[in-house]
């Protein structure tokens, strides 16, 4: 750990990197590593779909907690709803008793979009970094964030509404009175000095040791240090070395692993580089963490388990089911890192190659499916929501047709509306329901963003469907019928992918939850990269696989049919 951090680590560390490579499992090592050399360190996840709390196994909220284990160690996360809640309570309760209950109700309906709950939740991040009496008392700041495209597009935000408030001579925007946002601009500006500044801050690349992860961690390298942040490490979690040579799985996993890191991104290239070795069964729980920096050997003795699994259908089995209906959407959802965009992308071949029109797309920012179908047929193509080109597209469409007789001073507020960074949000939501729409004519495989980002986006369905039950002749038809459509199991299947493996498994059952309550229905479950069709002799495998076999079972238990197993070697 001493030899990541170097002998005088900065007192941000900012964890950052493709969803599913450890960032989380990292970030709570390291922390739970300085506070055992007697520092006072504060553990902060960014992520809304964060899994801190199971991997300390302690119950966090929104303010620093200790962290019983670890004396010195206190964490916390960013609630996004709970911040949210607080960032409509500073605004409308003002206004209670003042205002009618209709007025004020009309206030709360326009607070109630994704956009609120992306900017309270960042509210409380750059508070944490640019308000030195927020984090007074502790030697180090630990942030573990989002997967690597909601972090890119929060860190835009400081700019974005510094700019906003500087220019708007309205006193309004999407998020109401501008009072409040003017406050945090001093605010804003010292998080984005910190941030930085090479000696308060280290951003700390985190990537699995394959190309796809690598070059994610290069694209957001490179990005970062546009935006300032030149201080930066790479960190490879997980590197597999086989413990039985003669083990051909175990040796190509090896090998594969050794070509990636011989291959790094020219912007990796330059940059000091630590492995982190492979652990069979996770880092749960303090004890492992304080392991995680150990070599694997001896392996972790696990019990003998020869209860038979319960029964699971293949992919293939899956697809023929869809391919009666000729047309639909197929969305793949989960925790980052499971292997969305592999299961669409199988998925959406295999539909085509049956001789049904598809179009594979993807809502993630970070885009992983772009350049990865050379081969594909004919009758399939290829979409991704680029939320720049979105968001030109729709002021563009704003201005020549609401905007188009307003008068000048009309036209001036609406233009410094379409300004706000709220904007963007809106079309890419638009995107979305236009992607959803296609589903009446063919098929549509979308690959969605990672969990949390996701679940903004269906917040952001709710509001609108709300709005349009009040208006509905303002929107598009895509946008009336977005909600209903995702509700309807005929014309929506949504795949909830997960791994065999404790956080993997739990996140997934908290969003099928939260899908449930908001009147939408998966389909079912898919268990990707599992071990067990494998027949290895390698103790750390064997032992990944003998660890998967609860979560199997676990899984078996959250789903009414029976889940799909896509093996790890096929």
């Amino acid at each position: 750990m001493i030899e990541i951090l170097g002998k005088s680590p900065s007192r941000f560390l900012f964890f950052t990197g493709k969803g599913g490579v450890g960032k989380t499992s990292l970030a709570s090592a390291v922390s739970v590593a300085l506070a055992d050399a007697g520092l006072r360190v504060l553990l902060i996840s960014t992520d809304p779909a964060s899994n801190l709390d199971e991997v300390l196994e302690t119950p966090l909220g929104n303010d620093p907690g200790a962290i019983s284990q670890v004396p010195g160690l206190q964490a916390m996360n960013i609630d996004p709803a709970a911040a949210a809640q607080e960032y409509r309570e500073r605004i409308v309760g003002p206004y209670r008793g003042v205002l009618p209950d209709s007025a004020v109700a009309r206030i709360e309906e326009q607070l109630s979009g994704a956009c609120t709950t992306e900017i309270a939740s960042f509210n409380e991040f750059t508070r944490l970094i640019g308000d030195a009496n927020a984090v007074d008392g502790y030697d180090h700041i630990v942030l573990d964030t989002a997967p690597t495209g909601h972090t890119l597009r929060l860190l835009d935000l400081p700019a974005a509404w510094n700019d906003f408030i500087a220019t708007n001579e309205t006193g309004s925007s999407c998020l109401g009175p501008l009072s409040g946002l003017a406050e945090q601009k001093a605010v804003y500006e010292q998080a984005v000095a910190t941030l930085a500044d090479a000696d308060q801050t280290t951003l700390i690349l985190v990537a699995r040791a394959d190309a796809g992860s690598l070059a994610e961690a290069g694209r957001a390298g490179e990005e970062l240090r546009t935006a300032g942040m030149t201080r930066q490490q790479l960190v490879v979690n997980a590197v597999f070395r086989a413990a039985d040579t003669n083990d051909p799985i175990a040796t190509q996993m090896q090998r594969d692993a050794e070509q990636a890191l011989n291959d790094l991104p020219p912007s990796l290239s330059h940059l000091p580089c630590f492995e982190i070795p492979f652990h069979p069964t996770g880092a749960v729980g303090v004890q492992r963490l304080r392991n995680l920096f150990q070599p694997t050997s001896p392996v972790e003795s696990l019990p003998t388990d020869d209860e038979p699994l319960p029964d699971f259908r293949s992919l293939s089995e899956l697809i023929s089911e869809f391919g009666d209906a000729g047309h639909g959407v197929i969305m793949t959802m989960g925790k980052g890192g499971v292997g969305k965009t592999t299961v669409a992308i199988k998925i959406a071949l295999e539909l085509a190659r049956s001789g049904k029109p598809v179009l594979l797309a993807t809502t993630d920012p970070a885009d992983h499916i772009s350049g990865q179908l050379p081969d594909a047929p004919a009758n399939i193509s290829v979409q991704a929501i680029n939320p720049k080109l979105e968001t030109e597209n729709h002021v563009r469409h704003v201005l020549e047709t609401t905007g188009q007789n307003l008068a000048p001073e009309a036209r001036a507020l609406l233009e410094e509306e379409l300004r706000s960074p709220c904007i963007e949000e809106i079309a890419v939501f638009t995107a979305f329901a236009k992607l959803v729409a296609v589903g009446a004519a063919r098929f549509v495989v979308l690959d969605t963003a990672p969990t949390g980002h996701t679940l903004l986006l269906l917040d952001t369905t709710e509001a609108y469907h709300r709005e349009v039950e009040r208006n509905a002749g303002n929107l598009s038809a895509e946008v009336r019928e977005l909600l209903p459509r995702l509700r309807d199991p005929e014309y929506t299947k949504i795949l909830l992918v997960t791994l065999p493996e404790a956080t993997p498994v739990h996140e997934t059952e908290d969003l099928h939850k939260d899908l449930q309550r908001a009147g939408i229905t998966p389909y079912t479950w898919v268990i990707n990269r599992s071990l067990q069709p494998v027949e290895t002799s390698d103790p750390l495998l064997a032992a990944k696989r003998t660890d998967e076999r609860q979560y199997l079972r676990e899984v078996s238990q959250s789903v009414n049919s029976a889940p799909v197993l896509v093996p790890r070697f096929v």
